[in-house]
């Protein structure tokens, strides 16, 4: 028996009457992907007020790696509220904040002593993340890169590159942050191919020492390993290898961003791992509570201690209830081999999408690492053309059918695949059944309308 369940046209008459609801109440910055109001959701499956069953091929945005409501998460989050719900870390500490932090500590790559600090959301930490590496080098600047998101907060608007919706209007943003490209090959900020370039966009970080800002003003280097929405692009591996050397020949601290790639989504618990590059300071978040608002910065404990008593926290950072589903989380990871179970699916999607490319010209390029996968949507018969009005018919098509998938990239043409690793054969070929259908229907209507002109 499929997974998916239509009862109602999508969206369904609730779910309208809540949309009516949410327009007059709810200000209108605040997004949403899909017209459907959740009712319930459980492993891979959402439901919706309407009784309508989904595949979620979304995850909350990469939140629910081990599954939506996962059996251990929801009982280690019972068993702790009924202890205590708040104490703040900074009045009355607990255990499980400690225990957290070091098994963080253990986790992120590096041999070497580590802290953490723990916070609510992945902005948040980038903010404590940039925080520290100023207190700890002295120095002000920050570099990031083109595509990259770090968040919405003033300091991570700054560092975030899309402008629309994320920056325009907001003006101004924070100084000393100097962006240069990414290693994004399919669209190559110098019109050069891998391998013959050398990877020019890395070395090209010393020029910008020579052109843009001193090397000796700079605190650190923020990066995504893999880009999320700015379209999961996953570097060759010398990128990260050559951006970590120059750091380290300038005594910059390296800051990787694991909110989206981190806990199992790449087929590591960290991107990093993949890359075999050891960061000064890592940032997790999204998955590492399977829901609850929870975010870390995790670092090199001589970094880490810099800023003095009383400089880093907050009300709410490392709350008891997070901090025992982040453990809960860790221990259903390892338990179930989660990692390898991304890894399996990446490349169980990886075989059909290379099929679907040869078919069809709508999808230039296919890529991603573990199951953080995706696939880049261009118009046919152009050079690279984003194809943005085709990608969001292929998401209406696939809701319409019982698939949840959401975009990504730039350019709004990116499909992007972040189901929770539990999904089971059966449903992730049902999703890419649908996925399929959704390609063949959109492409078929592209070579109507060029036959039309």
């Amino acid at each position: 028996m499929p997974t998916i369940q239509l009862r109602t046209p999508i969206p369904g008459p609730k779910s309208q009457e809540w949309m009516r609801r949410r327009q007059a109440a709810v200000a209108r910055g605040v997004g949403h992907a899909t017209p459907i109001f959740a009712a319930r959701a459980e492993g891979s499956v959402l439901e919706d007020v309407d009784g309508n069953r989904f595949i979620d091929f979304a995850g909350g945005i990469g939140v629910v790696n081990v599954g939506h409501r996962a059996p251990s998460v929801v009982e280690a989050i019972r068993k702790q509220l009924d202890a205590f719900v708040h104490t703040c870390f900074s009045v009355a500490p607990y255990g499980k904040y400690i225990e957290l932090a070091e098994k963080l500590n253990s986790l992120v790559p590096g041999k070497f002593p580590k802290k953490t600090i723990l916070v609510n959301s992945g902005a948040e930490a980038i903010e404590n993340a940039v925080k520290i590496a100023r207190a700890y080098t002295r120095r002000p600047a920050i570099i990031c890169f083109e595509d990259a998101f770090h968040g919405r907060t003033m300091l991570t608007m700054s560092l975030t590159s899309k402008t629309h919706p994320y920056k325009a209007g907001f003006e101004p943003f924070a100084t000393d942050i100097y962006r240069i490209p990414y290693a994004y090959c399919y669209r190559c900020s110098y019109s050069l191919q891998y391998p013959s370039c050398g990877v020019f966009c890395a070395q090209h970080l010393e020029d910008t020492f020579k052109r843009v800002v001193a090397a000796e003003a700079v605190a650190a280097v923020v990066v995504e390993p893999v880009l999320g929405e700015g379209g999961f692009v996953a570097p060759p591996g010398e990128f990260f290898s050559i951006i970590a050397d120059i750091c380290r020949r300038h005594e910059i601290l390296f800051i990787a961003d694991e909110v989206q790639s981190g806990f199992g989504r790449t087929g590591a618990m960290f991107a990093c791992e993949r890359y075999g590059i050891t960061p000064d300071i890592l940032v997790s978040a999204k998955s590492i509570a399977d829901g609850m608002p929870l975010a870390a910065v995790t670092g090199r404990a001589e970094i880490m201690d810099t800023p003095g008593l009383g400089a880093l926290g907050g009300t709410y950072g490392g709350n008891p209830l997070a901090c025992a589903a982040a453990l809960a989380v860790i221990e259903t990871m390892e338990r179930e081999n989660l990692p390898a179970r991304a890894e399996k699916l990446g490349q169980k999607f990886d075989v059909r999408a290379q099929e679907w490319k040869k078919r069809w010209p709508l999808i230039g390029d296919v890529r991603g690492l573990g199951a953080m996968r995706a696939l880049e949507l261009v118009r046919p018969g152009t050079d690279r053309e984003p194809a943005k009005e085709e990608t969001e018919r292929l998401l209406r098509y696939c809701l319409d059918h019982g698939l949840i998938l959401i975009s990504a990239g730039t350019y709004g043409n990116v499909v992007r695949l972040l189901m929770p690793l539990v999904t089971t054969d059966e449903q992730f070929d049902e999703g890419l059944n649908i996925l399929e259908g959704a390609l063949t229907t959109v492409s078929e209507s592209l070579t109507a309308a060029s036959r039309l002109a």
